[in-house]
């Protein structure tokens, strides 16, 4: 069984930084991307950030120079360093990564999904 746990949301000023972690256990054969999405109120779910299992990185346009994500190998855990943060970041921040749990078989590889941390950013 795979479980992604996030921590570090909270509330922040306009300006402020937070950092974001997830930590991926369970059985865990390989994981091949990273990432974070968000979902403010009324909004779709867009990526924030991803690294690949070669360390590329890929960032949305509006997060560009202010969030850093860095990671996993080999604790399977991801950051996600937010920096001069703005009240359009206030979102519910999910932790997502693609994992083969068994190096035998493809059975359980997929998307996995955290519970999702708040991050609220007052002006």
């Amino acid at each position: 069984q795979v479980q992604l746990v996030e921590s570090g949301g909270g509330l922040v000023q306009a300006g402020g930084s937070l950092r974001l972690s997830c930590a991926a256990s369970g059985t865990i054969f390989a994981i091949y991307h990273m990432a974070w999405y968000r979902q403010a109120p009324e909004k779709q779910r867009e990526l924030v950030a991803l690294i690949s299992s070669g360390g590329s990185t890929k960032y949305a346009d509006s997060v560009k120079g202010r969030f850093t994500i860095s990671g996993y190998y080999p604790k399977n855990t991801v950051y996600l360093q937010m920096t001069s943060l703005k009240p359009e970041d206030t979102a519910v921040y999910y932790c997502n990564a693609e994992i083969q749990p068994f190096d035998y078989t493809d059975y359980g590889r997929g998307d996995y999904w955290g519970q999702g941390t708040q991050v609220t950013v007052s002006s």
